[in-house]
Protein backbone atom coordinates (compact mmCIF):
# COMPACT_ATOMS: atom_id res chain seq x y z
CA UNK A 1 0.00 0.00 0.00
CA UNK A 2 1.27 3.19 -0.57
CA UNK A 3 2.29 5.14 2.32
CA UNK A 4 0.89 9.00 3.12
CA UNK A 5 2.98 11.45 4.31
CA UNK A 6 3.83 12.65 8.03
CA UNK A 7 2.76 16.31 9.12
CA UNK A 8 4.66 18.12 11.58
CA UNK A 9 1.72 17.15 14.40
CA UNK A 10 2.07 13.32 13.66
CA UNK A 11 0.94 10.44 11.29
CA UNK A 12 -2.11 12.60 9.45
CA UNK A 13 -2.31 15.22 12.16
CA UNK A 14 -2.64 13.38 14.93
CA UNK A 15 -4.14 9.95 13.65
CA UNK A 16 -2.64 6.58 15.17
CA UNK A 17 -1.05 4.80 12.85
CA UNK A 18 -2.57 1.52 13.87
CA UNK A 19 -5.83 3.31 12.82
CA UNK A 20 -4.27 3.00 9.13
CA UNK A 21 -4.72 -0.45 7.47
CA UNK A 22 -2.51 -2.89 6.37
CA UNK A 23 -4.77 -4.99 4.82
CA UNK A 24 -5.39 -4.06 1.34
CA UNK A 25 -9.09 -5.86 0.51
CA UNK A 26 -10.73 -5.68 -2.65
CA UNK A 27 -14.80 -4.61 -2.27
CA UNK A 28 -17.26 -4.29 -4.65
CA UNK A 29 -20.43 -1.77 -4.17
CA UNK A 30 -23.47 -2.74 -6.42
CA UNK A 31 -25.78 0.04 -7.14
CA UNK A 32 -28.97 -0.74 -9.15
CA UNK A 33 -29.48 2.34 -11.66
CA UNK A 34 -32.84 4.36 -11.21
CA UNK A 35 -34.41 0.89 -9.62
CA UNK A 36 -37.76 1.70 -9.13
CA UNK A 37 -38.11 3.16 -12.18
CA UNK A 38 -35.99 0.98 -14.37
CA UNK A 39 -38.41 -2.00 -12.91
CA UNK A 40 -41.10 -0.03 -14.45
CA UNK A 41 -39.66 0.58 -17.67
CA UNK A 42 -38.47 -2.74 -18.09
CA UNK A 43 -41.85 -4.55 -17.52
CA UNK A 44 -43.93 -2.04 -19.37
CA UNK A 45 -41.37 -1.78 -22.71
CA UNK A 46 -43.70 1.26 -24.07
CA UNK A 47 -41.49 3.47 -21.17
CA UNK A 48 -38.23 3.26 -22.40
CA UNK A 49 -36.02 6.27 -22.61
CA UNK A 50 -39.63 8.05 -21.17
CA UNK A 51 -38.94 10.50 -18.08
CA UNK A 52 -41.00 7.70 -15.43
CA UNK A 53 -41.74 9.07 -12.20
CA UNK A 54 -42.41 6.22 -9.06
CA UNK A 55 -44.94 7.93 -6.72
CA UNK A 56 -47.97 9.86 -6.45
CA UNK A 57 -50.06 11.51 -9.26
CA UNK A 58 -49.66 15.03 -9.46
CA UNK A 59 -53.15 15.95 -9.11
CA UNK A 60 -52.76 14.19 -5.63
CA UNK A 61 -51.05 15.81 -2.64
CA UNK A 62 -48.05 13.06 -2.63
CA UNK A 63 -44.04 12.51 -2.98
CA UNK A 64 -42.04 11.16 -5.70
CA UNK A 65 -40.59 7.73 -4.55
CA UNK A 66 -38.08 7.48 -7.34
CA UNK A 67 -37.52 9.01 -10.45
CA UNK A 68 -35.59 7.72 -13.84
CA UNK A 69 -32.54 9.11 -14.96
CA UNK A 70 -35.07 10.97 -18.12
CA UNK A 71 -37.05 12.47 -15.35
CA UNK A 72 -33.89 13.20 -13.47
CA UNK A 73 -32.61 15.49 -16.02
CA UNK A 74 -35.39 18.24 -15.33
CA UNK A 75 -34.28 18.31 -11.66
CA UNK A 76 -36.83 15.35 -9.88
CA UNK A 77 -35.88 13.76 -7.42
CA UNK A 78 -37.18 11.45 -4.20
CA UNK A 79 -39.14 13.00 -1.56
CA UNK A 80 -39.73 16.06 -3.61
CA UNK A 81 -44.22 16.94 -3.94
CA UNK A 82 -45.18 14.95 -6.79
CA UNK A 83 -47.07 18.33 -7.94
CA UNK A 84 -43.67 20.12 -8.49
CA UNK A 85 -41.95 17.10 -9.99
CA UNK A 86 -44.86 17.80 -12.68
CA UNK A 87 -44.43 21.09 -13.15
CA UNK A 88 -40.25 19.98 -13.80
CA UNK A 89 -41.29 17.40 -15.89
CA UNK A 90 -44.77 17.87 -17.70
CA UNK A 91 -44.26 15.04 -20.08
CA UNK A 92 -43.08 12.69 -16.56
CA UNK A 93 -45.11 9.45 -16.48
CA UNK A 94 -46.31 9.14 -13.18
CA UNK A 95 -46.53 5.32 -11.87
CA UNK A 96 -47.83 3.82 -7.98
CA UNK A 97 -45.01 2.30 -6.80
CA UNK A 98 -44.75 -1.69 -6.49
CA UNK A 99 -43.10 -2.30 -3.35
CA UNK A 100 -43.36 -6.12 -3.46
CA UNK A 101 -42.30 -6.24 -6.86
CA UNK A 102 -39.50 -4.31 -6.35
CA UNK A 103 -38.20 -6.34 -3.45
CA UNK A 104 -39.09 -9.63 -5.61
CA UNK A 105 -36.94 -7.92 -7.85
CA UNK A 106 -33.97 -7.60 -5.63
CA UNK A 107 -34.20 -11.28 -4.04
CA UNK A 108 -33.79 -12.23 -7.73
CA UNK A 109 -30.52 -9.49 -8.12
CA UNK A 110 -28.84 -11.00 -4.29
CA UNK A 111 -29.15 -14.39 -5.50
CA UNK A 112 -27.14 -13.66 -8.74
CA UNK A 113 -24.19 -12.11 -6.64
CA UNK A 114 -24.57 -15.00 -3.82
CA UNK A 115 -23.12 -17.53 -7.58
CA UNK A 116 -19.73 -15.38 -7.22
CA UNK A 117 -19.19 -15.96 -3.23
CA UNK A 118 -17.67 -13.85 -0.73
CA UNK A 119 -19.69 -11.86 1.82
CA UNK A 120 -22.93 -9.65 0.45
CA UNK A 121 -23.76 -6.73 3.02
CA UNK A 122 -27.08 -5.66 1.43
CA UNK A 123 -27.80 -2.61 2.10
CA UNK A 124 -31.14 -1.59 0.34
CA UNK A 125 -33.06 -2.97 -2.17
CA UNK A 126 -30.87 -1.63 -4.74
CA UNK A 127 -27.50 -1.56 -3.43
CA UNK A 128 -24.79 -4.05 -2.11
CA UNK A 129 -21.37 -4.13 -0.53
CA UNK A 130 -19.41 -7.58 -1.80
CA UNK A 131 -15.82 -8.23 -0.68
CA UNK A 132 -14.38 -10.16 -2.89
CA UNK A 133 -10.72 -10.12 -1.74
CA UNK A 134 -10.65 -13.93 -1.89
CA UNK A 135 -10.89 -14.02 -6.02
CA UNK A 136 -7.33 -12.08 -6.54
CA UNK A 137 -3.90 -12.31 -4.71
CA UNK A 138 -3.77 -8.55 -4.33
CA UNK A 139 -5.58 -5.44 -4.93
CA UNK A 140 -5.51 -5.35 -8.84
CA UNK A 141 -8.03 -3.00 -10.89
CA UNK A 142 -7.60 -4.87 -14.35
CA UNK A 143 -8.81 -7.90 -12.56
CA UNK A 144 -11.32 -6.55 -10.59
CA UNK A 145 -12.93 -4.63 -13.64
CA UNK A 146 -12.78 -8.18 -15.31
CA UNK A 147 -15.06 -9.96 -12.33
CA UNK A 148 -17.65 -6.99 -12.80
CA UNK A 149 -18.08 -6.77 -16.06
CA UNK A 150 -19.05 -10.57 -15.66
CA UNK A 151 -21.64 -9.48 -12.68
CA UNK A 152 -22.89 -6.55 -14.53
CA UNK A 153 -23.72 -9.15 -17.72
CA UNK A 154 -24.74 -11.56 -15.93
CA UNK A 155 -27.63 -8.99 -14.01
CA UNK A 156 -28.41 -7.86 -17.33
CA UNK A 157 -29.25 -10.76 -19.33
CA UNK A 158 -31.19 -12.81 -16.75
CA UNK A 159 -32.93 -9.38 -15.20
CA UNK A 160 -32.68 -6.95 -18.33
CA UNK A 161 -31.67 -3.79 -15.58
CA UNK A 162 -28.36 -2.63 -15.29
CA UNK A 163 -26.44 -1.79 -12.51
CA UNK A 164 -22.97 0.47 -11.52
CA UNK A 165 -20.16 -1.23 -9.97
CA UNK A 166 -17.77 0.88 -8.31
CA UNK A 167 -14.42 -1.10 -7.04
CA UNK A 168 -11.60 0.11 -4.30
CA UNK A 169 -9.84 -1.37 -1.11
CA UNK A 170 -12.39 -0.09 0.99
CA UNK A 171 -16.21 0.00 1.71
CA UNK A 172 -15.58 4.07 1.14
CA UNK A 173 -13.81 3.75 -2.22
CA UNK A 174 -16.05 1.42 -3.63
CA UNK A 175 -19.15 3.54 -3.06
CA UNK A 176 -17.49 6.61 -4.54
CA UNK A 177 -16.41 4.71 -7.40
CA UNK A 178 -20.00 3.30 -8.08
CA UNK A 179 -21.29 6.49 -7.91
CA UNK A 180 -18.37 7.66 -10.19
CA UNK A 181 -19.59 5.77 -13.38
CA UNK A 182 -23.28 5.84 -13.19
CA UNK A 183 -24.82 4.95 -15.12
CA UNK A 184 -24.45 1.42 -16.15
CA UNK A 185 -20.93 2.34 -14.74
CA UNK A 186 -17.67 -0.18 -14.28
CA UNK A 187 -14.74 1.69 -12.14
CA UNK A 188 -11.81 1.15 -9.78
CA UNK A 189 -10.01 3.60 -7.91
CA UNK A 190 -6.57 2.38 -7.25
CA UNK A 191 -4.52 2.48 -4.43
CA UNK A 192 -1.88 4.34 -5.68
CA UNK A 193 -3.80 6.87 -7.35
CA UNK A 194 -6.82 6.98 -4.47
CA UNK A 195 -5.71 10.15 -2.67
CA UNK A 196 -5.33 12.63 -5.86
CA UNK A 197 -8.80 11.11 -7.19
CA UNK A 198 -10.04 12.45 -3.74
CA UNK A 199 -8.61 15.48 -3.82
CA UNK A 200 -11.21 17.30 -6.38
CA UNK A 201 -14.35 15.62 -5.00
CA UNK A 202 -16.44 17.75 -2.84
CA UNK A 203 -16.53 17.05 1.20
CA UNK A 204 -20.20 16.08 0.68
CA UNK A 205 -19.06 12.64 -1.19
CA UNK A 206 -17.34 11.39 2.45
CA UNK A 207 -19.29 8.84 3.81
CA UNK A 208 -21.17 10.11 7.33
CA UNK A 209 -20.78 13.92 5.80
CA UNK A 210 -24.16 15.16 5.57
CA UNK A 211 -25.54 18.84 5.08
CA UNK A 212 -24.84 19.73 8.58
CA UNK A 213 -21.44 18.68 8.33
CA UNK A 214 -21.27 19.88 5.21
CA UNK A 215 -21.73 23.32 5.95
CA UNK A 216 -19.66 23.46 9.26
CA UNK A 217 -16.49 22.12 7.09
CA UNK A 218 -17.56 25.12 4.50
CA UNK A 219 -17.47 27.65 7.40
CA UNK A 220 -13.99 27.00 7.83
CA UNK A 221 -13.14 26.90 4.07
CA UNK A 222 -12.99 23.24 3.54
CA UNK A 223 -14.89 22.97 0.33
CA UNK A 224 -13.35 19.82 -1.08
CA UNK A 225 -11.72 16.88 0.24
CA UNK A 226 -8.36 17.88 -0.79
CA UNK A 227 -8.75 20.62 1.54
CA UNK A 228 -9.42 18.17 4.40
CA UNK A 229 -6.27 15.80 3.27
CA UNK A 230 -4.54 19.34 3.93
CA UNK A 231 -5.97 20.69 7.05
CA UNK A 232 -3.52 20.90 9.97
CA UNK A 233 -5.69 22.11 12.58
CA UNK A 234 -7.80 20.22 15.20
CA UNK A 235 -10.70 18.60 13.30
CA UNK A 236 -12.48 17.55 16.35
CA UNK A 237 -13.71 21.62 16.76
CA UNK A 238 -15.68 20.85 13.44
CA UNK A 239 -16.77 17.20 13.57
CA UNK A 240 -16.71 16.43 17.28
CA UNK A 241 -15.97 12.59 17.38
CA UNK A 242 -15.94 12.34 13.68
CA UNK A 243 -12.57 14.07 13.19
CA UNK A 244 -10.70 10.75 13.09
CA UNK A 245 -12.91 8.97 10.67
CA UNK A 246 -13.07 11.75 8.90
CA UNK A 247 -9.17 12.52 8.32
CA UNK A 248 -8.81 8.38 7.25
CA UNK A 249 -11.76 9.31 4.93
CA UNK A 250 -10.24 12.21 3.42
CA UNK A 251 -7.03 9.97 2.50
CA UNK A 252 -8.86 7.28 1.45
CA UNK A 253 -8.98 5.16 4.30
CA UNK A 254 -11.53 3.01 5.60
CA UNK A 255 -11.02 0.01 8.28
CA UNK A 256 -14.98 -0.56 8.52
CA UNK A 257 -16.25 -4.70 7.80
CA UNK A 258 -19.02 -5.49 6.15
CA UNK A 259 -22.01 -5.60 8.50
CA UNK A 260 -24.38 -8.79 7.85
CA UNK A 261 -27.04 -7.06 11.38
CA UNK A 262 -26.52 -3.26 12.07
CA UNK A 263 -26.96 -1.82 15.38
CA UNK A 264 -29.21 0.61 14.94
CA UNK A 265 -32.50 -0.53 12.64
CA UNK A 266 -34.40 2.76 13.22
CA UNK A 267 -35.17 6.06 14.66
CA UNK A 268 -38.59 7.13 16.28
CA UNK A 269 -39.78 9.77 18.39
CA UNK A 270 -43.84 10.25 19.15
CA UNK A 271 -45.85 12.41 21.58
CA UNK A 272 -48.79 11.77 23.46
CA UNK A 273 -51.23 14.99 24.23
CA UNK A 274 -53.05 16.08 27.25
CA UNK A 275 -55.94 16.42 25.52
CA UNK A 276 -57.24 14.55 21.97
CA UNK A 277 -56.17 16.92 19.39
CA UNK A 278 -56.87 17.04 15.27
CA UNK A 279 -55.53 20.92 15.93
CA UNK A 280 -53.43 21.32 12.75
CA UNK A 281 -51.71 24.86 14.86
CA UNK A 282 -50.74 22.11 17.22
CA UNK A 283 -50.22 18.81 14.87
CA UNK A 284 -47.64 20.61 12.06
CA UNK A 285 -45.34 22.17 14.34
CA UNK A 286 -45.16 18.74 16.08
CA UNK A 287 -44.51 16.92 13.22
CA UNK A 288 -42.04 19.33 12.43
CA UNK A 289 -39.90 19.06 15.22
CA UNK A 290 -40.35 15.37 15.03
CA UNK A 291 -38.59 15.34 11.97
CA UNK A 292 -36.16 17.98 13.05
CA UNK A 293 -35.28 15.65 15.80
CA UNK A 294 -34.53 12.19 13.94
CA UNK A 295 -32.54 14.21 11.41
CA UNK A 296 -30.25 15.49 13.96
CA UNK A 297 -30.42 11.83 15.21
CA UNK A 298 -29.32 10.63 11.57
CA UNK A 299 -26.70 13.45 11.05
CA UNK A 300 -24.87 12.29 14.05
CA UNK A 301 -24.96 8.91 13.65
CA UNK A 302 -23.64 9.35 9.65
CA UNK A 303 -26.79 7.81 8.41
CA UNK A 304 -29.79 8.39 6.09
CA UNK A 305 -32.98 6.73 5.95
CA UNK A 306 -34.75 5.05 3.17
CA UNK A 307 -38.04 4.43 4.73
CA UNK A 308 -40.25 7.11 6.59
CA UNK A 309 -43.15 5.89 9.23
CA UNK A 310 -45.87 7.47 10.71
CA UNK A 311 -48.30 6.63 13.95
CA UNK A 312 -50.88 7.69 15.17
CA UNK A 313 -52.91 6.54 18.13
CA UNK A 314 -57.16 7.59 19.04
CA UNK A 315 -59.13 8.39 22.07
CA UNK A 316 -59.90 4.12 22.05
CA UNK A 317 -55.98 3.70 21.72
CA UNK A 318 -56.61 2.28 18.38
CA UNK A 319 -53.15 2.82 16.66
CA UNK A 320 -52.40 2.69 12.76
CA UNK A 321 -48.77 3.21 11.86
CA UNK A 322 -48.12 3.90 7.39
CA UNK A 323 -44.85 3.78 6.03
CA UNK A 324 -43.56 5.15 2.74
CA UNK A 325 -40.24 4.01 1.01
CA UNK A 326 -38.08 5.72 -0.95
CA UNK A 327 -35.13 4.72 -3.54
CA UNK A 328 -32.60 8.04 -2.45
CA UNK A 329 -31.58 7.65 1.07
CA UNK A 330 -32.95 10.80 3.38
CA UNK A 331 -31.10 13.37 5.50
CA UNK A 332 -33.01 16.67 5.56
CA UNK A 333 -36.09 17.45 8.11
CA UNK A 334 -37.91 18.75 5.23
CA UNK A 335 -37.78 15.40 3.08
CA UNK A 336 -38.98 13.56 6.74
CA UNK A 337 -41.63 16.16 7.12
CA UNK A 338 -42.44 16.66 3.44
CA UNK A 339 -43.07 12.39 3.54
CA UNK A 340 -44.15 12.47 6.54
CA UNK A 341 -47.43 15.16 5.72
CA UNK A 342 -48.38 12.93 2.67
CA UNK A 343 -48.58 9.84 4.92
CA UNK A 344 -51.09 11.55 6.96
CA UNK A 345 -53.09 12.72 3.99
CA UNK A 346 -52.72 10.05 2.13
CA UNK A 347 -54.26 7.55 4.82
CA UNK A 348 -57.02 10.30 6.29
CA UNK A 349 -55.03 9.60 9.14
CA UNK A 350 -55.90 12.73 11.00
CA UNK A 351 -59.98 12.66 10.45
CA UNK A 352 -60.89 12.76 14.24
CA UNK A 353 -58.96 13.68 17.04
CA UNK A 354 -55.58 11.93 17.93
CA UNK A 355 -54.10 11.05 21.56
CA UNK A 356 -50.55 10.29 19.88
CA UNK A 357 -48.65 11.38 17.17
CA UNK A 358 -45.10 9.30 16.18
CA UNK A 359 -42.83 9.74 12.93
CA UNK A 360 -40.15 7.57 12.78
CA UNK A 361 -36.88 6.43 9.93
CA UNK A 362 -35.69 3.52 8.95
CA UNK A 363 -33.92 1.35 6.40
CA UNK A 364 -30.42 3.26 7.94
CA UNK A 365 -27.66 3.24 5.67
CA UNK A 366 -24.67 5.51 4.76
CA UNK A 367 -25.78 9.00 3.33
CA UNK A 368 -25.72 9.53 -0.41
CA UNK A 369 -22.34 10.39 -1.89
CA UNK A 370 -23.76 10.65 -5.55
CA UNK A 371 -21.99 13.33 -7.72
CA UNK A 372 -23.86 15.72 -9.31
CA UNK A 373 -23.78 14.53 -12.91
CA UNK A 374 -25.10 16.67 -16.27
CA UNK A 375 -28.44 14.24 -16.02
CA UNK A 376 -29.24 15.51 -12.83
CA UNK A 377 -29.01 19.60 -13.53
CA UNK A 378 -32.60 20.51 -14.26
CA UNK A 379 -33.27 20.99 -18.06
Amino acid sequence: MQATNRSKNGLCGGIRSAEISTVVRTIFHLDMDAFYASVEQRDRPELAGQPVIVGASPDRRGVVCAASYEARAFGVRSAMPSRTAWKLCPAGIFMPPRMEAYRQESRAIMALLADFGGQVEQVSVDEAYLDMSHHFASFDCAAAIELGAKMKSLIHARRHLTASIGIGSNKLLAKIASDHGKPDGLFCISENEKVAFLRTLPASAIHGVGKVTSDALAKRGLITIGDIQDFTGDLRSIAGSFANQLKLFALGEDNRPLEFDGTIKSISVEETFERDTQDRKILVPLLMEQADEIARKLDKEHLAARTVQVKVRYSDFKTLTRQMSVEDPLESKEDIYSIACSLLRREKLVQRPLRLLGLGVSGLGPPSTQLKLPFESPS
